[in-house]
């Protein structure tokens, strides 16, 4: 738990800035940040869910998900209408954009992830929306944050399967078709444990191969979500 100096600071924080959703600040060098509740105006009011209890499932989240040993956020600070966790660096998206990060760091990075998504499904957890953006990086240790899967579903294979597939999805999303950075890091989810959802992943594009030569015009010009498509059925075609 905090002690009191932190709690003050934060409510300080909450003080300064009501109504913000996410707020950054920092104490004795360290970076948090605060999630507050989110406040609703007009029919967002009907067509959301509450507030309150969307904070309160992502502190019980956070919480259950430490237990198992999965990487996410130190959940320092939380109440009622905020929590406050510890700051886990760059995500993804962030470092292979970074002018100062040469070609082996941002594959060491990303193969740092691959292994990680692999650990998570180990553990019998899924993520939901595994994408570069929602990956934390910081001195070696890989961080998932915004979890969107619930654990305690039953179907935990459709949900890994989904992971893997919105993963390589969000790799070429990013890099384009840079397979000497992409095949690499798809290699190393797969030799941390990843293979039987990845196998998984592979048996259930089967079916929609047939888009791949839909989509072979788009491949260059497609929309950044699109292209992405094209080269997530070829990897699925062209590796065993």
């Amino acid at each position: 738990m905090p002690n009191q100096t932190f709690r003050s600071l934060v409510d300080t924080v909450l003080n300064d800035n009501k109504g913000e959703r996410v707020v950054r600040f920092e104490h004795l060098g360290q970076v948090y940040w605060l999630k507050q509740a989110e406040k609703l105006t007009g029919a967002m009011r009907f067509l959301k869910a509450n507030p309150k209890t969307a904070i309160q499932t992502e502190i019980e989240t956070l919480t259950q998900l430490a237990k198992q040993g999965a990487q996410v956020p130190e959940l320092v600070c939380f109440d009622d209408n905020f929590l406050v966790v510890a700051d886990v660096g760059k995500t993804l998206s962030e470092w292979i954009v970074n002018p100062e990060v040469d070609q082996a760091k941002r594959l060491r990075i990303l193969t740092d992830s691959g292994e990680a998504l692999a650990k998570l499904h180990r553990l019998g957890l899924a993520h939901g929306r595994p994408a570069l953006r929602d990956i934390s990086w910081h001195d070696g240790k890989i961080s998932f944050i915004d979890f969107e899967a619930s654990q305690n579903s039953k179907d935990i294979t459709y949900q890994q399967r989904r992971d893997i597939l919105v993963y390589i999805h969000s790799l070429y999303r990013y890099l384009g078709p840079n397979h000497e950075m992409i095949t690499p890091v798809i290699k190393a989810y797969r030799d941390a444990g990843g293979e039987h959802i990845w196998q998984e992943a592979k048996a259930w594009i089967a079916p929609w191969q047939f888009l791949y030569y839909a989509l072979y015009p788009l491949k260059d010009i497609g929309g950044k979500d699109l292209r992405p498509i094209y080269w997530l059925l070829w990897h699925f075609k062209q590796v065993n």
